[in-house]
Protein backbone atom coordinates (compact mmCIF):
# COMPACT_ATOMS: atom_id res chain seq x y z
CA UNK A 1 0.00 0.00 0.00
CA UNK A 2 1.36 3.41 -0.98
CA UNK A 3 0.71 6.47 1.19
CA UNK A 4 1.78 10.08 0.64
CA UNK A 5 2.54 12.52 3.43
CA UNK A 6 3.66 16.13 3.68
CA UNK A 7 4.47 17.51 7.12
CA UNK A 8 5.00 21.19 7.93
CA UNK A 9 7.68 20.39 10.51
CA UNK A 10 10.20 19.27 7.90
CA UNK A 11 8.51 20.49 4.72
CA UNK A 12 9.30 17.36 2.71
CA UNK A 13 7.04 15.20 0.61
CA UNK A 14 7.22 11.59 1.79
CA UNK A 15 5.91 8.40 0.19
CA UNK A 16 5.43 5.24 2.25
CA UNK A 17 5.32 1.72 0.78
CA UNK A 18 5.14 -1.68 2.40
CA UNK A 19 3.92 -2.70 5.86
CA UNK A 20 4.41 -0.05 8.54
CA UNK A 21 5.46 -2.69 11.07
CA UNK A 22 8.37 -3.85 8.90
CA UNK A 23 11.97 -2.69 9.26
CA UNK A 24 12.24 0.89 7.90
CA UNK A 25 14.30 1.63 4.80
CA UNK A 26 14.80 5.31 3.93
CA UNK A 27 15.65 6.15 0.29
CA UNK A 28 17.30 9.51 -0.52
CA UNK A 29 17.65 10.63 -4.13
CA UNK A 30 20.49 12.63 -5.68
CA UNK A 31 20.76 16.05 -7.30
CA UNK A 32 17.90 17.07 -9.55
CA UNK A 33 15.97 13.86 -8.96
CA UNK A 34 13.10 12.99 -6.60
CA UNK A 35 11.69 10.00 -4.74
CA UNK A 36 10.17 8.81 -8.02
CA UNK A 37 13.66 7.70 -9.06
CA UNK A 38 13.34 4.63 -6.82
CA UNK A 39 10.09 3.38 -8.38
CA UNK A 40 11.61 0.39 -10.24
CA UNK A 41 12.96 -1.02 -6.97
CA UNK A 42 10.10 -0.24 -4.61
CA UNK A 43 7.87 -3.30 -5.29
CA UNK A 44 10.68 -5.70 -4.36
CA UNK A 45 11.94 -3.69 -1.38
CA UNK A 46 8.42 -3.14 -0.01
CA UNK A 47 7.89 -6.89 0.31
CA UNK A 48 10.39 -6.85 3.18
CA UNK A 49 10.52 -3.26 4.45
CA UNK A 50 8.57 -0.17 5.33
CA UNK A 51 10.02 1.89 2.49
CA UNK A 52 10.14 5.68 2.79
CA UNK A 53 11.01 7.89 -0.18
CA UNK A 54 11.58 11.58 0.43
CA UNK A 55 11.66 14.48 -1.99
CA UNK A 56 14.46 16.66 -0.67
CA UNK A 57 13.68 20.41 -0.50
CA UNK A 58 13.33 22.05 -3.89
CA UNK A 59 12.89 18.68 -5.60
CA UNK A 60 9.79 16.84 -6.76
CA UNK A 61 6.84 17.90 -4.64
CA UNK A 62 8.82 19.48 -1.81
CA UNK A 63 9.07 23.29 -1.58
CA UNK A 64 12.43 25.11 -1.76
CA UNK A 65 14.51 25.74 1.35
CA UNK A 66 16.72 28.55 2.57
CA UNK A 67 19.80 26.31 2.75
CA UNK A 68 20.91 23.25 0.82
CA UNK A 69 24.13 22.37 2.61
CA UNK A 70 24.41 18.75 3.67
CA UNK A 71 24.05 19.46 7.38
CA UNK A 72 20.80 21.37 6.81
CA UNK A 73 19.47 18.64 4.53
CA UNK A 74 20.32 16.00 7.12
CA UNK A 75 18.62 18.01 9.87
CA UNK A 76 15.38 18.05 7.88
CA UNK A 77 15.54 14.30 7.35
CA UNK A 78 16.22 13.84 11.07
CA UNK A 79 13.15 15.95 11.88
CA UNK A 80 11.09 13.67 9.65
CA UNK A 81 12.36 10.51 11.34
CA UNK A 82 11.80 12.01 14.80
CA UNK A 83 8.26 12.91 13.86
CA UNK A 84 7.54 9.41 12.56
CA UNK A 85 9.10 7.80 15.63
CA UNK A 86 10.76 5.06 13.62
CA UNK A 87 13.87 4.63 15.74
CA UNK A 88 17.00 3.68 13.81
CA UNK A 89 16.68 3.01 10.10
CA UNK A 90 18.77 1.80 7.19
CA UNK A 91 19.45 4.80 4.97
CA UNK A 92 20.12 4.44 1.25
CA UNK A 93 21.47 7.37 -0.75
CA UNK A 94 22.01 7.67 -4.49
CA UNK A 95 24.76 9.99 -5.76
CA UNK A 96 24.67 13.24 -3.72
CA UNK A 97 21.84 11.70 -1.67
CA UNK A 98 24.62 9.61 -0.19
CA UNK A 99 26.16 12.77 1.26
CA UNK A 100 22.86 13.60 2.96
CA UNK A 101 22.70 10.04 4.29
CA UNK A 102 26.28 10.26 5.59
CA UNK A 103 25.67 13.67 7.17
CA UNK A 104 22.56 12.26 8.87
CA UNK A 105 24.63 9.41 10.34
CA UNK A 106 27.28 11.90 11.50
CA UNK A 107 24.80 14.24 13.19
CA UNK A 108 22.27 11.71 14.48
CA UNK A 109 23.91 8.29 14.92
CA UNK A 110 20.92 7.27 17.00
CA UNK A 111 18.75 7.37 13.86
CA UNK A 112 20.98 5.37 11.50
CA UNK A 113 21.44 1.63 11.91
CA UNK A 114 23.34 1.15 8.65
CA UNK A 115 23.98 2.99 5.41
CA UNK A 116 24.03 2.03 1.72
CA UNK A 117 25.56 4.32 -0.90
CA UNK A 118 24.78 3.92 -4.60
CA UNK A 119 26.98 5.70 -7.17
CA UNK A 120 28.22 8.03 -4.44
CA UNK A 121 31.53 9.66 -5.35
CA UNK A 122 33.99 9.22 -2.46
CA UNK A 123 36.18 12.27 -3.08
CA UNK A 124 36.57 15.15 -5.52
CA UNK A 125 39.57 13.59 -7.23
CA UNK A 126 37.24 10.82 -8.44
CA UNK A 127 35.00 13.21 -10.41
CA UNK A 128 35.18 12.67 -14.17
CA UNK A 129 34.58 15.28 -16.92
CA UNK A 130 30.84 15.47 -17.45
CA UNK A 131 29.17 14.45 -20.74
CA UNK A 132 28.94 17.34 -23.21
CA UNK A 133 25.14 17.54 -23.03
CA UNK A 134 25.24 17.97 -19.27
CA UNK A 135 28.02 20.56 -19.43
CA UNK A 136 25.94 22.65 -21.85
CA UNK A 137 22.70 22.16 -19.93
CA UNK A 138 24.16 22.90 -16.51
CA UNK A 139 26.83 25.49 -17.08
CA UNK A 140 26.92 29.16 -18.02
CA UNK A 141 26.14 30.93 -20.22
CA UNK A 142 23.47 28.67 -21.74
CA UNK A 143 22.48 26.61 -18.70
CA UNK A 144 19.92 28.96 -17.13
CA UNK A 145 18.23 29.62 -20.48
CA UNK A 146 18.13 25.99 -21.59
CA UNK A 147 16.96 24.76 -18.17
CA UNK A 148 13.79 26.83 -18.36
CA UNK A 149 13.09 25.59 -21.89
CA UNK A 150 13.84 21.90 -21.43
CA UNK A 151 11.64 19.57 -23.43
CA UNK A 152 10.73 16.10 -22.15
CA UNK A 153 13.08 14.65 -24.75
CA UNK A 154 15.94 16.83 -23.53
CA UNK A 155 15.39 15.79 -19.91
CA UNK A 156 15.36 12.12 -20.92
CA UNK A 157 18.55 12.61 -22.88
CA UNK A 158 20.22 14.26 -19.91
CA UNK A 159 19.26 11.40 -17.58
CA UNK A 160 20.36 8.75 -20.07
CA UNK A 161 23.72 10.50 -20.52
CA UNK A 162 24.78 9.17 -17.11
CA UNK A 163 23.77 5.56 -17.84
CA UNK A 164 25.85 2.88 -19.53
CA UNK A 165 22.83 0.78 -20.53
CA UNK A 166 19.60 1.73 -22.30
CA UNK A 167 17.10 2.78 -19.65
CA UNK A 168 13.40 3.56 -19.56
CA UNK A 169 12.75 6.96 -18.02
CA UNK A 170 9.14 7.02 -16.71
CA UNK A 171 6.93 10.02 -17.44
CA UNK A 172 6.43 10.71 -13.73
CA UNK A 173 10.20 11.01 -13.33
CA UNK A 174 10.26 13.64 -16.06
CA UNK A 175 7.36 15.51 -14.45
CA UNK A 176 9.01 15.42 -11.03
CA UNK A 177 12.29 16.78 -12.38
CA UNK A 178 10.52 19.92 -13.55
CA UNK A 179 9.98 20.89 -9.92
CA UNK A 180 13.70 21.57 -9.50
CA UNK A 181 14.92 25.01 -10.54
CA UNK A 182 18.28 25.66 -12.15
CA UNK A 183 19.39 27.61 -9.11
CA UNK A 184 18.47 24.81 -6.71
CA UNK A 185 20.21 22.20 -8.81
CA UNK A 186 23.41 24.21 -9.11
CA UNK A 187 23.36 25.01 -5.38
CA UNK A 188 22.96 21.36 -4.40
CA UNK A 189 25.89 20.40 -6.66
CA UNK A 190 28.03 23.13 -5.11
CA UNK A 191 27.14 22.09 -1.56
CA UNK A 192 28.03 18.49 -2.40
CA UNK A 193 31.46 19.54 -3.60
CA UNK A 194 31.96 21.60 -0.44
CA UNK A 195 31.06 18.56 1.65
CA UNK A 196 33.71 16.49 -0.14
CA UNK A 197 36.27 19.28 0.13
CA UNK A 198 35.92 19.32 3.90
CA UNK A 199 36.43 15.55 4.19
CA UNK A 200 36.03 12.50 1.96
CA UNK A 201 33.09 10.13 2.42
CA UNK A 202 35.28 7.13 3.36
CA UNK A 203 36.99 9.21 6.06
CA UNK A 204 33.62 10.23 7.45
CA UNK A 205 32.24 6.68 7.37
CA UNK A 206 35.34 5.24 9.03
CA UNK A 207 34.50 7.19 12.19
CA UNK A 208 30.90 5.99 12.37
CA UNK A 209 31.42 2.27 13.01
CA UNK A 210 28.20 1.16 11.31
CA UNK A 211 27.66 -1.41 8.53
CA UNK A 212 28.17 0.14 5.08
CA UNK A 213 27.22 -1.12 1.63
CA UNK A 214 28.66 0.59 -1.45
CA UNK A 215 27.21 -0.12 -4.90
CA UNK A 216 29.11 1.31 -7.84
CA UNK A 217 28.65 0.92 -11.57
CA UNK A 218 31.82 -0.35 -13.23
CA UNK A 219 31.02 1.96 -16.17
CA UNK A 220 29.97 5.05 -14.21
CA UNK A 221 30.63 8.14 -16.41
CA UNK A 222 30.37 10.61 -13.53
CA UNK A 223 32.76 9.11 -10.98
CA UNK A 224 35.85 7.05 -11.76
CA UNK A 225 34.76 3.44 -11.16
CA UNK A 226 38.17 2.64 -9.69
CA UNK A 227 37.44 5.15 -6.91
CA UNK A 228 35.03 2.65 -5.35
CA UNK A 229 38.13 0.99 -3.87
CA UNK A 230 38.54 4.01 -1.59
CA UNK A 231 35.64 2.62 0.43
CA UNK A 232 37.65 -0.48 1.32
CA UNK A 233 39.35 1.70 3.93
CA UNK A 234 36.06 1.79 5.85
CA UNK A 235 35.69 -0.90 8.53
CA UNK A 236 32.51 -2.95 8.06
CA UNK A 237 32.19 -1.80 4.43
CA UNK A 238 31.05 -4.10 1.64
CA UNK A 239 31.84 -2.81 -1.86
CA UNK A 240 29.96 -4.16 -4.88
CA UNK A 241 30.75 -3.12 -8.45
CA UNK A 242 28.20 -3.92 -11.15
CA UNK A 243 29.69 -4.70 -14.57
CA UNK A 244 28.30 -2.75 -17.52
CA UNK A 245 26.33 -0.39 -15.24
CA UNK A 246 26.71 3.39 -15.22
CA UNK A 247 25.61 6.01 -12.72
CA UNK A 248 22.01 4.77 -12.48
CA UNK A 249 21.94 1.20 -11.09
CA UNK A 250 18.41 1.98 -9.87
CA UNK A 251 17.22 2.20 -13.49
CA UNK A 252 19.87 0.11 -15.23
CA UNK A 253 19.82 -2.93 -12.93
CA UNK A 254 16.91 -2.55 -10.48
CA UNK A 255 16.55 -6.26 -9.72
CA UNK A 256 20.24 -6.83 -8.96
CA UNK A 257 20.46 -3.61 -6.95
CA UNK A 258 17.38 -4.54 -4.91
CA UNK A 259 18.85 -7.98 -4.19
CA UNK A 260 22.07 -6.43 -2.92
CA UNK A 261 20.14 -4.11 -0.62
CA UNK A 262 17.92 -6.89 0.71
CA UNK A 263 20.92 -9.14 1.36
CA UNK A 264 22.61 -6.26 3.18
CA UNK A 265 19.61 -5.44 5.35
CA UNK A 266 19.01 -9.13 6.13
CA UNK A 267 22.52 -9.54 7.55
CA UNK A 268 22.28 -6.16 9.30
CA UNK A 269 19.13 -7.01 11.26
Amino acid sequence: MTEHDVSPSHGMHVVHDGPRQASPLLLIHGSGASGVLWSPMVPTLAEHHHVLRVDLPGCGQSPPAASYDMAAQANRVAALLDELGLGSVTVVGHSSGGYVATALAEQRPDLVRSIALISCGPSLDALLPQPLLLRVLLGPPFGPLLWARRSNAMIRKGIRATAARPVQVPDDMIAASRGTTYRTFRTVLRRGREYLTERSVPERLADLGIPVLVIFGAADPRWAPSSAHQYHAVPNARVEQRPGVGHLPILEAPEATSELLLDFTATDR
